[in-house]
């Protein structure tokens, strides 16, 4: 039976998209208490289908697919740029596909300005109203509003008209990093974008037998499997190393491991591949935050993901990405690893020197690159002793030399050097462990 939280949950789900919520309207519809409703609605606005729009209140938002994430809502924007709606509030769950800046004569904006468009523009109330009758909505800047008439228009479209105390270069600006930040967020792959759901994984109840272990064994050849409650929480983990020694007709919940090591739908595929190298665990059940099972993740669907990452174009660029770029391989033989950096503006911090993050992602990158000459396998760093010896100045070029001082089947042992104009300015000990890709 579903708790009341859940019960929320889905009333909440089924309500239509720009449907304004109230805790107060939650409790009383549901005969909760408001804090049971108020806990919900958070719970939603984490999961992505309502948010919290300062001045205008909680709505009802479509969820957003990851594919699309490099598309804005209006409402996302009100939050980008500090806005006021002024009108046009039940259209602020739309998708706008492009914005328009209003710099240029009357006519000529309207020939750039169509349906989804934001149109980003001073107190021109002319602009206002032709950029909503051909179904654009509006963000005014500079702290203006607008005409009565016009916001009774945005009302009757469902176009929002947004007002901003920003002027239109600063908007402009903060939207497009905005798309910029999400599409960086895009690249990186989550737990819920792999998982086998609960609805499809194998899994055993606290009071099935052992024999129905067995059972499953014979049919999906697996050894490993999550035991959970009839109310789907997760109780333990049953390996065939703890039915061992014990009959078949043994409750699972008297030879399971208890408190087994869980992930979230949120949680990145690299940290669930660190936990599991760290652990020595070949699946990862998938939990909410009230412990319910969600899924389950293998190593083999880590693996196979981390290697999808690799392959992916890279669309927004991270500080690693801007560092990666930067590498030339001029190694002179095999065993003999080295390899140069440009050090760029974006890599220094205030003092203009390279930032404590960046030299440790070179050396980092370094011992990856030497170390995948002798593993094919994805590597975990795990350990690391760093030293700065002196600080590298901005437009350098570092060289760095990785040697290999241990290599086993599962880790790795490196001592990384790096050098300015000849000069030793930093070094490091890594150890890694290699994922197998087979």
């Amino acid at each position: 039976m579903a708790t009341k939280h859940q019960q929320i949950l889905q009333h909440i789900d089924h309500l239509p998209i720009g449907e304004k919520i109230s805790v107060r309207q939650i409790a009383k519809d549901l005969g909760v208490s408001e804090g049971t409703a108020y806990r919900a609605i958070k719970d939603a606005e984490n999961k992505g289908y309502v948010s919290t729009i300062e001045r205008v209140g909680t709505i009802r938002i479509e969820r957003k697919q990851k594919e699309n994430i490099e598309k804005l809502t209006y409402e996302e924007v009100v939050n980008i740029v500090d806005g006021q709606v002024l009108g046009g509030m039940e259209g602020l769950h739309k998708t706008l596909n492009k914005f328009v800046i209003g710099a240029m004569k009357l006519e000529a904006m309207m020939r750039y300005t169509g349906a989804d468009n934001l149109l980003i523009v001073g107190n021109r109330t002319d602009a206002h109203e032709l950029a909503l009758e051909a179904g654009a909505a509006v963000l005014i800047t500079g702290g203006f509003d607008t005409e009565d008439h016009v916001k009774k228009l945005a009302d009757e479209l469902a176009l929002p008209v947004i007002s901003t105390s920003y002027d239109t270069f600063t908007v402009a600006a903060m939207i497009n990093r905005a798309i910029y930040d999400h599409l960086i967020k895009k690249e990186i792959v989550l737990v819920e974008d792999i998982l086998t759901s609960a609805e499809n994984a194998t899994i055993l109840n606290i009071s099935d037998p052992i024999s129905k272990w067995y059972e499953y064994n014979h049919h999906t050849k697996h050894t490993r499997f999550p035991v959970v409650d009839d109310d789907l929480h997760v109780k333990g983990i049953v390996t065939s190393k703890d039915i061992i020694d014990y009959s078949r007709d043994t409750i699972i919940e008297k030879v399971m491991t208890k408190n087994p090591i869980t992930v979230h739908q949120k949680t990145s595929v690299a940290s669930s591949a660190h936990m599991m190298v760290w652990e020595g665990i070949e699946i990862l059940p998938v939990v909410d935050e009230y412990n319910i099972l969600q899924g389950i993740i293998s190593r083999q669907d880590v693996l196979k993901a981390l290697q999808m990452i690799q392959k992916q174009p890279q669309v927004g660029e991270t500080i690693d990405d801007i560092v990666t770029s930067q590498f030339q391989d001029v190694s002179e033989a095999k065993d003999n690893f080295y390899y140069r950096c440009e050090v760029t503006p974006q890599m220094t911090n205030y003092m203009g020197t390279i930032s404590n993050g960046v030299f440790m992602t070179i050396l980092t990158e370094a011992t990856n690159r030497a170390l995948r000459v002798y593993k094919k396998g994805d590597l975990v760093i795990e350990n690391v002793t760093l030293y700065f010896i002196k600080p590298v100045q901005i437009d350098s070029t570092l060289e760095i030399r990785p040697k290999i001082l241990e290599i086993g089947r599962k880790f790795g042992k490196v001592d990384v050097e790096a050098y300015s104009e000849g000069v030793l300015v930093g070094k490091a000990l890594m150890m890694a462990q290699v994922l197998d890709r087979t």
